[in-house]
């Protein structure tokens, strides 16, 4: 008896593995860009070309729909919503980045902090973050505290500062040569822009 309840209990784990597994998304490889509403897209595509080293790939645009409601179905947006352009633009060996100019009857201005629900940064890996930090200086980008290393816990081993766009959008400069201490328990690892295939 004590046998057979050890191996239902077994199947019933077997069968909720697989059945995790069967509900995620499938063909899934991963991100492939983030989407960001921009004030200025000249500014912004400047910033991050010039700043970031990231590459234009296209524009396109604008969408809007005068009478119905594909806006608001297919973006949740309003209604009246205008996508005036969208520009695709190519960061390195990371996610793409898609920048939209938008107008729209109620655009709200306001910028959730990192605290805020919808807070959000991007972190673009660099291989020396103190060359970094001096870049930023030197550009006169608005940084905060750092570089700032992590000694403790799993996320030892990195080091990163924050810095702002223009618009006020804030962003991270992250580095971790020598990986994070996390990596060492075994287990998945992040993906790595040093080593993509890892």
């Amino acid at each position: 008896m004590k046998h057979s309840i050890l191996v239902a209990a077994a199947i019933a784990m077997a069968v909720s593995v697989v059945s995790a597994e069967a509900e995620t998304l499938p063909g899934v490889r991963g991100v492939n860009h983030i989407g960001l509403t921009v004030p200025d897209m000249t500014e912004a595509v400047n910033f991050f070309s010039d700043v970031l080293g990231c590459e234009k790939a296209t524009s396109f645009g604008p969408f809007r729909d005068d009478t119905g409601t594909f806006m608001q179905d297919l973006l949740d947006v309003d209604p009246r919503a205008v996508v005036n352009e969208i520009t695709l633009m190519r960061c390195g060996f990371g996610s793409n980045i898609e920048l939209f100019s938008y107008d729209a009857p109620d655009q709200k201005t306001v910028r959730p902090r990192n605290s805020d629900i919808g807070g959000h940064h991007i972190a673009f890996y660099v291989d020396d973050i103190d060359a970094a930090a001096a870049y930023f200086k030197d550009k006169g980008i608005r940084t905060l505290m750092g570089p700032f290393p992590v000694n403790e816990g799993p996320a030892a081993g990195q080091t990163i500062i924050y810095f702002f766009a223009p618009w006020g959008l804030q962003m991270e400069a992250i580095s971790f040569p020598e990986g994070m201490a996390y990596e060492k328990d075994g287990g998945p690892v992040l993906w790595s822009n040093t080593e993509p295939a890892k």
